[in-house]
Order: C-alpha cells, then sequence, then structure tokens
C-alpha cells in the first residue's frame, strides 16, 4: 500500500496500483500467461481476426466485397501508420515508464526502455480493431473487446500508465477514420479491378463471376431463365 500513499490524488497513479496489484496477488503461473498474452497473443489473435474476416468476406462475396476487403488492408496499414505517428509523441512527452518513477510495482517484463506514452500495442490492436469494424462489425466487435483486454494487460503488467492507455486507444482509433476517406477512396478501385481479374479475383470472392453477372445469371431470374432458354435453343 505504500505505492498509493505515494500516487496521492492522482486517479491514474492509483488506478495503476489497483490493477497492477492484481499481478502481484495472482500466482506465477497466472502471470506467465498474462505476459505472454498481453505482449504477443493478442497481437497475434488480432492477425488471425483480420485472416478470418478476410476469409468470412471473400466466401460472402456480395457487391460490397471489394469495399470489405479494401478496409482490412487499410486496417493493419492504418496501424503502422498510427506506430510511426507515435514515435514523435512519445519523443516530445518524455513519460517515463511507471516502474521507473514508482516504486512496489510487479513488473512482469523486462527490457522497455523508451518512453511510456502512447501504448504502441494499444495502438495497434485498436487500429486494427477499428479497421475491423469498418469491413465486418461482427468481427469488429470482437476485435474491440481484444482490444480493452490488451488495454488492461499492458497496465497489469506495470509497464503502462492507464492514460498511456487509452492515449494508444485514441490514436489508433483517430488514424483509421480521419485517413480512411482518402485511404478507401485509393484502395477500393484496386480491389474493384483484382475482383474483375481472373487471376487475383480469388482474393476477394471465392466465385469466379462478378457480382453483376452472378445477380443476371442466377437460376430463377428473369436474366437467367431467359440465359437458359437461349441454351437449349442452341443445343435444340
Amino acid at each position: 500500500m505504500a505505492g498509493l500513499a505515494e500516487s496521492g490524488s492522482n486517479p491514474d497513479v492509483d488506478l495503476l496500483y489497483d490493477i497492477n496489484g492484481l499481478a502481484k496477488d495472482a500466482p506465477g503461473w497466472i502471470d506467465g500467461i498474462m505476459k505472454f498474452v498481453g505482449e504477443w497473443g493478442i497481437l497475434l489473435a488480432m492477425v488471425l481476426l483480420v485472416l478470418g474476416c478476410w476469409w468470412t468476406v471473400r466466401r460472402r462475396g456480395g457487391e460490397d466485397a471489394a469495399s470489405s476487403v479494401a478496409a482490412l488492408i487499410w486496417a493493419p496499414l492504418a496501424a503502422g501508420i498510427a506506430v510511426l505517428v507515435n514515435v514523435p509523441i512519445r519523443g516530445f512527452v518524455e513519460r517515463p515508464r511507471p516502474f521507473r518513477e514508482h516504486q512496489g510495482l510487479e513488473v512482469l517484463i523486462g527490457g522497455k526502455t523508451d518512453y511510456s506514452f502512447v501504448s504502441d500495442h494499444a495502438t495497434l490492436v485498436m487500429a486494427l480493431a477499428v479497421g475491423l469494424f469498418m469491413a465486418n462489425r461482427k468481427f469488429g466487435l470482437l476485435g474491440l473487446g481484444l482490444a480493452l483486454v490488451e488495454g488492461f494487460l499492458r497496465v497489469y503488467m506495470g509497464v503502462h500508465y492507464p492514460t498511456d492507455v487509452i492515449g494508444g486507444f485514441a490514436l489508433g482509433t483517430a488514424v483509421v477514420l480521419l485517413l480512411s476517406p482518402l485511404a478507401l477512396a485509393l484502395l477500393t478501385p484496386v480491389t474493384r479491378a483484382a475482383e474483375r481479374s481472373a487471376r487475383a479475383g480469388w482474393v476477394i470472392r471465392a466465385r469466379g463471376a462478378s457480382p453483376e453477372e452472378e445477380d443476371q445469371m442466377a437460376p430463377g431470374t428473369r436474366a437467367g431463365t431467359e440465359a437458359e432458354a437461349e441454351a437449349r435453343d442452341l443445343a435444340a
């Protein structure tokens, strides 16, 4: 409780000690799991979520397949841009890691010598989650849930303040949303062109025909019935 006394009336530090205190009380094997999940596990899960969303969009097809794939491509690009934007922010704020300023923290991972604000992990996962949400709401909600877990774990591990995580969430969201009109305006024509390509069309849609062709040639539709009748006449 000495750490709480040192924090004074700072709610950021108080919350840091409250969450990190859970790591002190937990068995070592649980902290080991939390360390892996917080450092690598959530990031890996987000990558798998993006791939799963792409596979679902590709199999579903539809007229919005190209725009959804464009949003999925934008998600990791935006995450990378957000991390680059964070470089000058960290250098300007120069906030030390919490374990360098406050005693009594349970630090689960060493080697963190850079500045604390804002959290790269929180920035990455939130940018991916928001990009996912733009492509598919169900996958996006799962991504947002994983982002919240990642933010909690960064504080749990003793390597970030809660406001570092909040700042990362804000930065990742801002980069995705503010730059998405330009990014999607550039990426969507590329994915639509790929959709029409005989070689690259499988990346966008599982079926080879374009959406317009499928709608026109689908059995039971007027165009499809006429096409079937013409085929029978030619065969006769």
